[in-house]
């Protein structure tokens, strides 16, 4: 039995109401909030961290591969897949892939890994899918578009939903599209794209599947599916029979957003969430054709409850005090330079302390036990040499040791707190703290280790590691 073995999401700790949009450009505002990245934020930091979250509790080792889907990847030609492979430390032996150019792109994704092992070339297979999209200022788009990533583990023990069925077909339309040159998503005219679009491809494909193993719409506990937005996700369930409050997951709207080429995975996420076993969900995914499967949740769910998900981190939230802040997270408007330029960007430099910086491995000390960061060939404790080995340090808890508050360095989201933190209470770390309220900064503090984007420089993205207060999941999510 092939099927899903576990979940983990991600969403951005900010929030921008749309009243707030509005306001800068006049008309009306949709209901709710949408989440924003922070601005060292991209869709392949957000996809780690839904990778994390679904590796709580599994032996990283046992990964066979991961790939990751997404619109918006850092680079137009080099791979993501790997680099999130490396911070999320699995092994090298893996293979590693992208896909792209879709919002289909996250279940074309689900597919491949089912028929990785289904076909014996994995046993376990990581799914990612993470979208930071743009709409165009003053358009629907930006109102609509939200961040986010989530992930499924595939694999062959364990299910905790396992795959019935499925059907795909493709589509050529031209609806919405971004080229190469562009940094807005573009769009035909909304009457010709959602009709001739997504509402005939998803009627077409929920159609044949249902009419191919025999189901009608009282045999769904749920109805997962995605649709551009609230008014064509409600129109959508009616089409398809499905009872709006008791069968179809809540898209979120209000709350998040869309999420592009996570969003129907995102919605997946949350509705095994709440599920129980015996539970049958339908899951649809639009994007220049459309996927469906059915899937059937096992007794293996009730072991997988702790992950931060959907709930946690949709409880977890701080509200953008501006709009003008979400233009200058997402650079759409000119930052005057700070007093102190960004650090360069080396590629070999990056390569060869990839363990240490994008893996945030310490060498620990096989003499003696004391675990350093950055990574020493020499023990200052016991005098042994080259006599170490590397340990993750990314998943130890924090406490913030002291800081400093510097309003001169560049920054993205002024001003800098630099930091120093203790992990486990052994090891030391320098690092900039994110997520964070300058004026609620204190010695003592809990923090947590998030993996960033430091800085831009000769068109090249640098990442690291920061420390963020933690984002626990409240008791009630």
């Amino acid at each position: 039995m092939v099927g899903i073995t576990s979940y983990g999401a991600y969403i951005p700790i900010y929030r921008l109401s749309r009243e707030a949009i509005a306001r800068a450009w006049g008309g009306r505002a949709a209901p709710g909030e949408k989440a924003i990245a922070n601005y060292d934020e991209d869709s392949a930091t957000m996809a780690v961290e839904a990778v994390i979250d679904c590796l709580r509790g599994i032996d990283r080792e046992t990964i066979d591969g991961l790939y990751f889907a997404s619109t918006t990847s850092p680079y137009i030609e080099k791979q993501s897949a790997s680099l999130i492979a490396l911070a999320a430390d699995l092994r090298r032996q893996i293979f590693a892939g992208d896909f792209t150019n879709s919002l289909r792109a996250g279940s074309i994704a689900l597919r491949a890994a089912l028929d990785a092992v289904n076909g014996g070339s994995g046993k376990r297979v990581m799914v990612a899918a993470s979208d930071c999209r743009l709409g165009v200022p003053q358009s629907n788009y930006e109102q609509d578009f939200g961040d986010g990533a989530a992930a499924l583990l595939i694999g062959d023990d364990d299910v905790v939903c396992e795959i019935e069925g499925s059907y795909s077909h493709a589509d050529e339309i031209l609806d919405t599209w971004r080229l190469q040159t562009d940094t807005f998503a573009k769009s035909w005219e909304d009457r010709f794209i959602l009709t001739e679009g997504y509402t005939l491809n998803t009627r077409e494909a929920v159609s044949n599947v249902m009419k191919k193993y025999s189901l009608t719409p009282k045999d769904i506990s749920k109805a997962v599916f995605y649709a551009p937005d609230a008014r064509r996700h409600s129109e959508m369930a009616r089409a398809l029979g499905f009872d709006p409050k008791t069968q179809v997951q809540d898209p979120m709207f209000d709350r998040l957003g869309n999420t592009g080429s996570a969003f129907a995975l995102m919605m997946l996420v949350a509705a095994l969430e709440d599920s129980k076993p015996g539970d049958r969900i339908l899951f649809a995914n639009y994007g220049d054709g459309c996927d469906v499967f059915v899937l059937r949740v096992t007794e293996e769910i009730a072991n997988i409850r702790d992950r931060r998900g959907i709930k946690g981190h949709l409880a977890s939230k701080i509200p953008l005090p501006n709009y003008e802040k979400y233009l200058r997270f997402r650079q759409i408007i000119p930052v005057q330079t700070q007093a102190r330029e960004a650090a360069n960007a080396f590629a070999p430099v990056a390569w060869r302390e990839r363990e240490q910086l994008t893996s945030f491995h310490g060498s620990r000390c096989k003499r003696c036990g004391k675990t350093f960061h950055p990574m020493q060939r020499v023990c200052i404790y016991c005098g042994a040499k080259d006599e170490y080995e590397g340990v993750r340090l990314s998943d130890r808890p924090g406490t913030l040791y002291t800081y400093c508050i510097d309003s001169l360095a560049l920054s993205g989201d002024p001003p800098s707190v630099v930091s120093k933190v203790h992990l486990d209470g052994e090891v030391g770390v320098y690092c900039l703290m994110t997520d964070r309220d300058p004026g609620k900064v204190k010695p003592d503090m809990p923090v947590e280790m998030t993996f960033r984007k430091m800085h831009d420089s000769g068109g090249m993205h640098t990442y690291y590691w920061k420390c963020r207060p933690p984002r626990e999941v409240p008791k009630e999510a």
